[in-house]
Order: C-alpha cells, then sequence, then structure tokens
C-alpha cells in the first residue's frame, strides 16, 4: 500500500526531504541506482566494507550499513509514486498515512562520519593479548594470541600452539581474522 501524500504539512512540504526507503532484500544498490538514474531523486546509501574468513582465505564484503534501508531526497507530494514503483523499493518508511522526513542534520552528521564515498572501511584492531584464527596458508584454521604488533610493516608476531608447544610466528594482518562478526571490528 502507497501512503497518501495528503495535504502538505511542516513535515510534508513540497520542498524535496529526506525521506527513509525500505529496499528489497538485499537489493539496496539497485534501488538506490534506480531511484538515481529512473527517479532522478538523491539517493545516500551508507556501506560497510570488512574483511571475513572464508574457506579461501580473507575476503572483503561491502554491506550497507543499515540493511534493507537507504536514504533518498525527493518531494514527497510529487514524487511519493515513483520512488515507491523504482525497481528494488519495497516502499517508503511512513507510520499510517505519514511518512516521517529525516532531518537535513541527520544525514549531514551521518555522511561525517561515514565519509565522502558513502563507505566505512572496518579494520580489526589487534592488540597483544587478542585471539586470532589464521585465514590460510599452512597453518588455516588454527587459533593463535597475538603477543606483538608490528604497524609498519603491516605483520603481527603471534603465538600458535603447535606440536605440544607454543611457537611464536610472524604473518601479515592479511591471513589473520579476528573471531566472531564483523560488528567487533571498530572503525579506522
Amino acid at each position: 500500500m502507497i501512503p497518501e501524500a495528503s495535504t502538505p504539512g511542516p513535515a510534508d512540504s513540497a520542498a524535496p526531504a529526506w525521506y527513509c526507503v525500505r529496499s528489497q532484500p538485499k537489493h539496496e544498490h539497485i534501488a538506490a541506482g534506480h531511484l538515481t538514474g529512473g527517479v532522478g531523486v538523491e539517493v545516500y546509501l551508507p556501506r560497510i566494507r570488512f574483511r571475513r574468513a572464508t574457506r579461501r582465505g580473507p575476503v572483503w564484503f561491502n554491506e550497507p550499513l543499515f540493511p534493507g534501508y537507504l536514504f533518498a531526497r525527493f518531494d514527497l507530494v510529487r514524487q511519493l509514486r515513483q520512488v515507491h514503483h523504482a525497481r528494488g523499493v519495497r516502499g517508503v518508511v511512513h507510520f499510517g498515512n505519514h511518512c516521517p522526513a529525516i532531518p537535513e542534520e541527520a544525514i549531514r552528521q551521518l555522511q561525517s562520519a561515514v565519509g565522502a564515498d558513502a563507505v566505512r572501511v572496518l579494520e580489526p584492531s589487534l592488540a597483544p593479548g587478542d585471539e586470532v584464527t589464521i585465514a590460510s596458508g599452512p597453518f588455516a584454521g588454527l587459533l593463535a594470541v597475538v603477543s606483538r604488533v608490528m604497524p609498519g610493516r603491516e605483520r603481527v608476531a603471534i603465538l600458535l600452539e603447535f606440536l605440544g608447544r607454543q611457537t611464536s610466528v610472524e604473518l601479515s594482518r592479511e591471513l589473520l581474522i579476528q573471531p566472531g562478526n564483523p560488528a567487533r571490528h571498530v572503525f579506522r
């Protein structure tokens, strides 16, 4: 159901404003492309980029910061129907017949926190004592403990339980993954 673009009030004025748009599952980028190109509205889709261990080693992933949602700036009265029917869009977030506008300042703060290119890289912050998993190579899948971080060379010294004793090994940061989900990573 498309909410009616009721008589413009303070939040529903004829001037373009930011609104939260719900996308179809895993179609945020498709919705953003069609809203920008087909409908001609300004879109903001903040994303995060992070590394995750896979069977073939560490791989970089890009995901929306708000899965299933993006922000679009448009004239609610004139463009609601076009936005609602754009490919990849499930609808504009609404409460009854009211589509709440997002304050311009909130979008600006989000843009300054995420960055100009709308992608925030999440790097794992390694510190001595952290547990890590080796993602690839001969020690793939083994758990280790970080003993020393060498930032200049992007290498890490780890303690590894191997053949019944602890062995110190230096590896590239690219080969180490902190256990858990990307939410355990911190902003760089």
